[in-house]
């Protein structure tokens, strides 16, 4: 069981104490001052590891459940003991262009919060060690982990979108380049893109109504002074989602420009090949004609015959290239 536990301790008035071996000595001390609440961290436990803790906490199975098996929606439920919250945290790698996301699932009850991580992304280790480095808001018991976590999750959000726009401009500079680039290259970028785009939107859309939720009063084991930084995450958190939907739109006008422009080239490789193909055919009719061997054909026997048609040929080759590229075909 000490392989999953992160980290474990009791907080009394926001200062942190060591907790003792056992949960329910350890939530029953918490519970008994008033003053304090218990924070056990967990990575990626399995049924059998996490079957003690949901003993001692009185969790709820439906959400024990969810913790375990992981790829849940951002999401926010309240069961009778816990209040139960799922938080998709991102990652953007910029060698390989991607975003990926990770999870965190909080139980938070009557004195005690249990964080299980799955995935490396979580900033749970950074943020308590800034709530122990601040008692006066890890005074505030359970709420304020929750808003802690949520804070540093959507916070980074808002990075990850600012990234995405940089890789935008990249690829808006490959779309309307004056040399055009290697088409297929260009979709494959713009597809490789939409790609991080939803993936992104996977975590951030769906967190929006948990955290309007947590913004308004009656929300069990939530204090009700906590709403206006609850609010300030939901403010954060729709600027993000908002950036995301601009790029979303945004992107999609840049594919239609880019099968526009496609579209553009291939009827301008079409002129070529048709004026190419016009100039080729008039010295060919000549020549098909005078070809036929018939024996009565005009000027035959004219000794300026053969000079005269080459000269035809000529004149009309150079006439139809004139014409073309004045029209802009070549």
């Amino acid at each position: 069981m000490r392989a999953v536990i992160v980290d474990y301790a009791i907080y009394r008035e926001g200062r942190r104490t060591e907790g003792l071996d056992d949960y329910s000595d350890a939530l029953d001390e918490a519970r008994a001052t008033g003053d304090a609440f218990l924070w056990v961290g967990l990575h990626e436990p399995t049924e059998d590891e996490f079957d003690l803790v949901c003993s001692e906490f009185g969790l709820h199975p439906l959400a024990v459940e969810d913790a375990l098996k992981a790829h849940q929606r951002p999401k926010l439920e309240v069961f009778e003991d816990s209040l139960f919250m799922v938080l998709k945290p991102v990652v953007y790698e910029p060698e390989a262009d991607a975003v990926s996301a990770d999870e965190v699932m909080l139980f938070l009850g009557d004195s005690f919060v249990v964080t299980v991580r799955h995935g490396e992304s979580a900033p749970l280790h950074a943020v308590r060690l800034r709530l122990e480095a601040d008692p006066s808001v890890l005074r505030h018991g359970p709420t304020a982990v929750l808003y802690a976590v949520s804070d540093a999750v959507v916070d980074h959000y808002i990075e990850v979108a600012g990234e995405l726009q940089e890789d935008m401009e990249e690829v808006e500079e490959a779309v309307f380049a004056p040399t055009g680039g290697d088409p297929r290259n260009t979709a494959a970028k713009i597809y490789n893109f939409k790609r991080q785009l939803l993936e992104f939107r996977r975590a951030t859309v769906p967190l929006a109504a948990p955290m309007a939720r947590l913004t308004s009063a009656g929300v069990p084991f939530v204090e009700e002074r906590s709403q206006p930084f609850f609010r300030d995450v939901h403010d954060h958190l729709t600027r993000a989602n908002e950036q995301a939907e601009g790029l979303d739109r945004l992107l999609t006008d840049i594919l239609s420009a880019h099968l526009a422009q496609m579209g553009v080239r291939q009827n301008d490789d079409m002129r070529k090949i048709s004026a190419w193909a016009a100039m080729v055919a008039v010295p060919t009719l000549v020549a098909g004609v005078y070809g036929m061997n018939f024996e009565h054909m005009p000027e035959l026997t004219w000794w300026w015959a053969y000079p005269a048609v080459i000269v035809l040929m000529a004149v009309a080759v150079i006439g139809l290239h004139r014409l073309f590229r004045r029209r802009g075909w070549l």
